[in-house]
């Protein structure tokens, strides 16, 4: 006898679970374009709406009206996990703009003034908190934790108002790495002095808790090294971008883990790969792969710190949180602007950096929190100095804006006054030289001879003032500016030559100038083989490498002077030069992962 099947039941579809990730989407894809309109940053618009959906806008308010609930972000802990993993995305595409050279350039200033500026600011911040009478353990923790400053929040306010690449950016770059590479001993600290320990076992403790530390460290470099070059390799002949976009990820989340697993901050883990990256061939494609889920995961991370503001305190204690916001602001660009006036800044960049790092940042929330939990700090000092924490990274934003107002007004006051003169705005079809040093001043007389019209940028003031003397079409600015480019006439010129000698500036302006004109003739000076190849991948036309070139014109010369004829030599050098680039275009083609990049077909001969 058959027995009729019970129909299935389908459950009930739970839309809390996707509560929190459906209101971030809107956020992200509502509120952020809102606020680009209005001409906020999005940054300070994340923060706002984490501030208005949070526990402590909606939420407060879902007590009432419960159909709010849906609305208002209550789980602040199942999006902090999620969030957690903007900053290390963060850490790992600066690694990528940076390498090692560079790295240890920024040795004496991470070192230097990063160690000294955590030390001073920590000294200052615990002696005024001793003052107010806060118990000697928790004001030593309380002044560590506020000595730290937001990398998640500060990399992008530098890289919005193009502050990243100069003094600025350098020294606050140095003394935010200085801090991530602290908090493993911080943490460490806080730990010991809640068990009571101190003096030789405290020393002793930090001492030991570097070694797995340096371990970490050691294995990130060390298989970094030896696998992360043939894994992409290996992951770019499969031409398949799903495949790359999961060799990026899996990259970033076993660095970060290898790190967290030692103590160290997830975000170091990555900036040690990214770093490593950052001297393959794969570099550019990576960036762009990653480049959306920094933006979204960073955005994640903002809402949460803003969801995480506590209102009520700061209404109910106003002055307590608002004089410990100013006080611990004022100590800590106390602390930062001698230091970085003796690292060899001028009184109005050390102004500037001290500004920037002034606001608390992220690790100061895990500090405070774990020695709350412990005992160490009371409740309401912890409360206190996370609310005004809290308060002077929403406050960011704007300080980089007015960071980059006065640095824009000294740059202007210190430019001779023929840098000044803007770029002309017909629509004539003219060659732009970007770079106009010996090598971009050669090519303008070849295209004068010519009779071939072209105008000169170059971001060196004195450059195009000595040029502009001389009568030459040359014009200031920074060629890697999409708005820039077009007052130039970039959309009607005829070609684009980029002669810079920095081989990451020239691979900038490569990138931005194919996405704007895809028909454009794109010519660029290279370092070498392996870089031509990186701008063939990026999409020049012809890129022309220094060492073959020279190569070719030595043995042009040697075999002139050998007495080889002239025409023969010429010919067996133009043969040279074409099997050269011919492979330097093929190897640039092989390392773009599923055909992601385009350029113009190279002409042969």
């Amino acid at each position: 006898m058959f027995h009729a099947k019970a129909p299935r039941v389908t459950p009930a579809l739970d839309l809390s679970v996707y509560r929190e990730a459906l209101l971030f989407l809107v956020t992200a894809g509502v509120a952020a374009p809102l606020f680009f309109h209005i001409r906020v940053s999005p940054v300070l618009g994340y923060l706002l709406a984490g501030l208005a959906l949070g526990p402590q806008g909606l939420g407060r308010l879902a007590g009432r009206w419960s159909w709010l609930d849906l609305f208002a972000i209550t789980d602040i802990e199942s999006i902090d996990r999620i969030a957690a993993f903007g900053v290390v995305v963060l850490m790992f595409t600066i690694g990528l703009e940076l390498s090692f050279e560079r790295l240890k350039s920024l040795r004496k200033l991470v070192f230097g003034f990063g160690l000294a500026q955590v030390v001073a600011s920590t000294a200052l911040i615990g002696a005024a908190a001793l003052a107010f009478g806060v118990k000697p353990q928790a004001a030593l923790i309380l002044g560590a934790a506020l000595s730290l400053s937001s990398t998640a929040i500060v990399a992008p306010v530098l890289a919005e108002n193009r502050l990243r690449t100069g003094t600025i950016g350098r020294l606050s770059f140095a003394a935010l790495l200085l801090q991530d590479l602290a908090v493993a001993p911080l943490l460490f600290m806080a730990a010991m002095l809640a068990r009571g320990g101190g003096g030789d076992g405290l020393a002793l403790g930090l001492a030991l808790s570097l070694a797995p530390a340096a371990l970490a460290v050691a294995i990130v470099i060390g298989l970094g090294r030896l696998v992360l070059r043939p894994l992409f390799h290996s992951v770019a002949m499969t031409r398949n971008a799903e495949s790359f976009m999961a060799a990026c990820m899996l990259v970033v989340l076993g660095s970060a883990l290898i790190a967290a697993a030692s103590g160290l901050s997830m975000a170091l883990g990555a900036f040690l790969a990214g770093l490593l990256l950052a001297e393959t061939e794969y570099r550019r494609e990576i960036e762009v792969t990653i480049e959306p889920f920094k933006g979204l995961l960073l955005g994640l991370f903002f809402v949460s710190v803003g969801a995480e503001l506590d209102v009520s305190l700061i209404l109910a204690r106003p002055v307590l949180v608002l004089g410990a916001l100013g006080a611990f602001l004022a100590l800590k660009a106390l602390a930062t602007f001698p230091l970085a006036r003796l690292f060899g800044a001028s009184s109005g960049v050390a102004r500037d950096v001290a500004t920037l790092i002034a606001p608390g940042g992220e690790f100061a929330f895990v500090l405070i929190g774990s020695a709350m939990a412990s005992g160490v700090v009371d409740p309401l000092s912890g409360r206190i100095a996370m609310g005004a924490a809290a308060l002077s990274m929403m406050a960011l934003p704007l300080l980089g804006k007015a960071v980059a107002t006065l640095a824009a007004g000294r740059r202007a006051r210190a430019l001779p006054a023929e840098a000044l003169v803007a770029p002309p705005e017909d629509v004539d079809r003219r060659v732009i030289l970007v770079g106009f040093g010996r090598v971009g001043a050669l090519i303008a007389e070849m295209l004068d001879v010519h009779k071939i019209p072209w105008i000169a940028v170059d971001a060196d003031a004195h450059i195009v003032a000595a040029a502009r003397r001389e009568g030459k079409p040359a014009y200031f600015g920074d060629a890697s500016r999409v708005d820039f480019l077009r007052r130039c006439g970039v959309e009607t010129a005829r070609a684009l030559v980029v002669t810079m000698d920095a081989p990451l500036a020239n691979e900038s302006v490569v990138d931005i100038a194919r996405k704007l004109r895809p028909d454009i003739t794109l010519v660029a000076r290279a370092r070498d083989a392996d870089h031509a190849s990186t701008l063939y991948q990026l999409g020049v036309t012809d890129a022309v490498p220094e060492t073959i070139e020279a190569s070719l014109q030595l043995s042009e010369a040697v075999l002139v002077d050998l007495g080889v004829p002239m025409g023969y030599v010429i010919a067996s050098i133009h043969e040279k030069r074409d099997e050269y680039r011919k492979r330097l275009v093929a190897s640039g083609a092989r390392e773009r992962p599923g055909g992601s990049r385009r350029r113009p077909k190279p002409r042969d001969g």
